[in-house]
């Protein structure tokens, strides 16, 4: 009873936030929830007086909601089927991610970006968007206002990516009678599932594919995904030494390791076992379904909790390394796929 009469109002506010906007995210997929969610909750956070009573249920969404998203989007995952079919892209998901995690370390480095705003930036950019985001934020302990400018960022050069990718792979010749090249280009290049959809769909209805293009890049987009694990436990380790290193003494892991991240791999170890006996993947869309509009739900807190003013003011640095990183991203998975023979 304590927790609901702590936390209801601030979570109720998140929720009638989220609502429309998952609604309105379904009719424009190109910008997304998540995004619509984050925006409407930084305008309407500046009409708010005193969100003191707000305040706890708000912070319980931005942090343990989406932790919670995080781990319902293991459901999504059949281990098999991404196994199989993404070992043909595994060589360019490895590169891509390498690639934006340096090039965000240097510009870290060069430009004097904050670390867990660079942090959240890189992988973002690299994994898959706002759901890597989602699962890293808690691990470095990055704030609402961080985690909101990365999604920012992020969002960005997703439009950017499902406007004009589909005229550059015309541009560059991708096979119009198959749509491996430019699926596997859309699932490696492009960090966010909703545009990852927007432009193989494209793709698909440009060259009459049925949705060839569409199947190949979710799968590679789901394999991407994976990465997640590795990341956020190397993250883990990685914050347990650097407070060690900066306090002095012993830090124990248990304060820091990410232990959503292993009902994450429980829920897709269920999904792959339920599917070899099986069951069919529609069992688990009511899960899938749920967990992005609990991270739509926990943008909603976490745009609550921005200051949209400071979020424009302080931007640049942080666009201009999206920038670098989403170029880096492309130039690697074209050259990749060419050294592969795929395009």
């Amino acid at each position: 009873m304590d927790f609901i009469k702590k936390n209801w109002k601030g979570m109720l506010a998140c929720l009638c936030i989220a609502v429309p906007s998952w609604l309105l995210g379904k009719k424009f997929p190109i910008i997304g929830g998540p995004v619509i969610a984050i925006i409407a909750g930084m305008v309407i956070t500046l009409m708010i007086k005193d969100k003191s009573a707000l305040e706890s249920g708000i912070k319980y969404t931005s942090k343990k909601i989406l932790q919670y998203a995080v781990v319902l989007l293991g459901f999504g995952l059949n281990l098999e089927v991404i196994f199989k079919t993404g070992r043909q892209s595994l060589p360019i998901i490895i590169s891509t991610i390498t690639t934006s995690l340096v090039i965000a370390y240097v510009l870290h480095r060069v430009m004097h970006i904050p670390g867990k705003i660079s942090t959240l930036v890189g992988v973002g950019s690299s994994i898959c968007g706002g759901s890597a985001i989602a699962a890293t934020a808690p691990v470095i302990d990055a704030d609402d206002e961080e985690v909101a400018q990365a999604i920012s960022v992020i969002f960005f050069f997703n439009v950017l990516a499902a406007i004009l990718f589909p005229t550059l792979g015309a541009f560059l010749g991708f096979s119009q009678n198959s749509g491996e090249a430019f699926g596997i280009f859309a699932g490696t290049a492009i960090n966010d599932t909703s545009s990852v959809t927007a432009a193989a769909s494209t793709w698909d209805s440009m060259y009459a594919l049925g949705n060839a293009t569409l199947d190949k890049a979710v799968t590679v987009k789901l394999t991407r995904t994976l990465a997640i694990i590795p990341i956020t436990l190397a993250l883990a380790v990685f914050r347990t030494y650097k407070a060690e290193e900066e306090g002095g003494g012993q830090v124990s892991i248990k304060q820091v390791f990410p232990f959503f991240i292993l009902f994450f791999i429980g829920a897709s170890i269920i999904t792959t076992i339920a599917a070899a006996v099986g069951v069919p993947m529609e069992v688990f869309a009511p899960l899938k379904e749920l967990s992005k509009f609990f991270i739509i739900m926990a943008m909603a807190a976490i745009g609550l909790h921005t200051n949209i003013i400071k979020l424009v003011k302080t931007g640049g640095k942080p666009i201009l390394m999206g920038m670098a990183c989403w170029i880096g991203i492309t130039l690697v998975s074209l050259g990749m796929q060419h050294v592969l023979n795929i395009w």
